[in-house]
């Protein structure tokens, strides 16, 4: 049957598992899902992922949703030779770097980007006009997020340790669209281990591949 990944090439959450198939060498079907017409909430949708989100991963009789859950299946089956070991299952001690800041990209940083992301690109698209109240508080706590990740990087190359994992991975979808905005110069002007960080993994094959479909954001250049 092979492997089909319900969603839309513009969803930071699709993208997140893009990314990983492709880091991993997985042939698959991207399965277009039209948010905009809400085709997430119709009833052969629901019956894959009762919360009416995207993605969903198809992969023979197996069906998985939440994207950090798909992505940490992928490394799991999938982690073939000659493709980067991104849970570091070989070492307790580096596994559990990469799971701590796979939480931190969940519950730090996404809830913060996502609100920026979504009233800058998304509320234009649906006639709405955007809150910059909204987005001024949200990068206020965006400072203090990325002034924590400037720290650590000190340290590091990557955020779980010298070598790229799924921690960073998680994170590509919203720093690139975020890149993309009139707050990122500013952003990343004072931290430059941040930015390095972001050029480092934009740089990588996979991420180029799912960046060809990340359109939003190119009228407003």
């Amino acid at each position: 049957m092979g492997v089909k990944l319900y969603g839309h090439p513009m969803s930071s959450c699709t993208v997140r598992v893009m990314a990983c198939l492709y880091e991993k060498g997985v042939e698959f079907e991207l399965v277009p899902v039209n948010m905009f017409a809400g085709e997430q909430k119709a009833p052969d949708f629901l019956a894959k992922n009762p919360f009416g989100k995207v993605p969903v991963l198809e992969d023979g009789d197996l069906t998985i949703f939440e994207s950090r859950a798909i992505t940490e299946y992928i490394c799991k089956k999938y982690n073939a030779a000659g493709t980067d070991d991104l849970l570091r299952s070989g070492s307790p001690e580096e596994s559990i770097a990469v799971r701590v800041w796979v939480e931190v990209e969940s519950h730090h940083f996404q809830p913060v980007m996502s609100p920026i992301i979504y009233q800058h690109f998304v509320a234009p698209l649906q006639g709405k006009a955007p809150d910059q109240a909204l987005i001024d508080d949200q990068l206020a706590k965006l400072a203090g997020v990325l002034d924590v990740y400037e720290a650590k990087l000190a340290k590091a190359k990557f955020l779980a340790g010298d070598f790229f994992s799924l921690a960073d991975l998680h994170h590509f979808p919203y720093m690139f669209y975020f890149m993309k905005t009139p707050w990122a110069a500013e952003a990343v002007a004072g931290r430059a281990r941040v930015k390095a960080w972001y050029e480092e993994m934009s740089g990588r094959a996979a991420f180029k591949k799912v960046a060809e479909g990340m359109k939003f954001g190119e009228e407003k250049k």
